[in-house]
């Protein structure tokens, strides 16, 4: 698929990395900074079109996620739920990548420099889990650090699908990210996927958004890494 990631933020907030490794499936560990697991609340408007040719499905989206290494050694992004405002794309991403998609009520505004995102989860359950947060974009971050880039850079998504583990590849140019400030802030999104509530405020980022790519989900063994290390040496 083509997917256009745009009017993203990045919120992220510390965690014990045993806190988020039982919430992992097995074959997933958690990919630490410093010692510490991050979980990011990343809502933006996204765009869906085919592979090829005309058409494209428009709506609010918010992940909560966190960041691990998949059995390969490979590190990348997992996804402990997925709030979006549109039926059709969480029927498919529930029968297809069996994704934690929810339906939800959403939406996006601006005024002036600000933008507000506002969603409420509609189905499955638990109902009524969301947001309502607002962020304020400000100067461009012209050469993002390692840890920025830690927290932004993600190539590859790690799933479970009936206990196999899945990969997937996303392509995109480098984000163009900016600081930025949080005015307003409620959520419970965190608390929804078995979190304890964050301690502190978030780290924020911004961008504008960029172009995607998305490839097709392909099972990876869980002995993929050890059978890696042995052709090494």
């Amino acid at each position: 698929m083509r997917h256009r990631w745009a009017t993203i933020s990045f919120l992220h907030w510390s965690y014990p990395a045993a806190e988020i490794q039982r919430l992992l499936p097995d074959g997933l560990e958690v990919e630490p900074w410093d010692g510490q697991a991050w979980v990011g609340l990343v809502p933006f408007e996204m765009t869906v079109r085919p592979p090829v040719g005309p058409g494209s499905l428009q709506f609010p989206e918010t992940n909560v996620r966190t960041y691990v290494v998949g059995p390969d050694g490979r590190p990348g992004v997992y996804f402990l739920s997925l709030d979006a405002g549109s039926a059709t794309a969480v029927t498919t991403a529930r029968a297809s990548w069996q994704l934690p998609y929810f339906l939800a009520r959403m939406s996006v505004e601006r005024s002036g420099a600000a933008i507000r995102y506002r969603s409420e989860r509609r189905r499955p359950g638990p109902v009524g889990a969301g947001h309502d947060l607002t962020v304020v974009p400000g100067s461009p971050i012209a050469h993002p650090d390692e840890f920025t880039h830690y927290l932004t850079a993600r190539f590859t998504l790690w799933n479970s699908v009936a206990g196999a583990i899945m990969r997937t590849q996303a392509d995109h140019p480098p984000w163009d990210l900016q600081q930025a400030d949080v005015r307003e802030l409620r959520e419970d999104l965190l608390a929804a996927g078995g979190l304890p509530s964050p301690v502190g405020p978030p780290l924020v980022h911004f961008s504008t958004g960029v172009d995607v790519r998305i490839g097709a989900p392909r099972p990876v063994s869980r002995s993929a890494r050890s059978a890696e290390d042995a052709t090494a040496s």
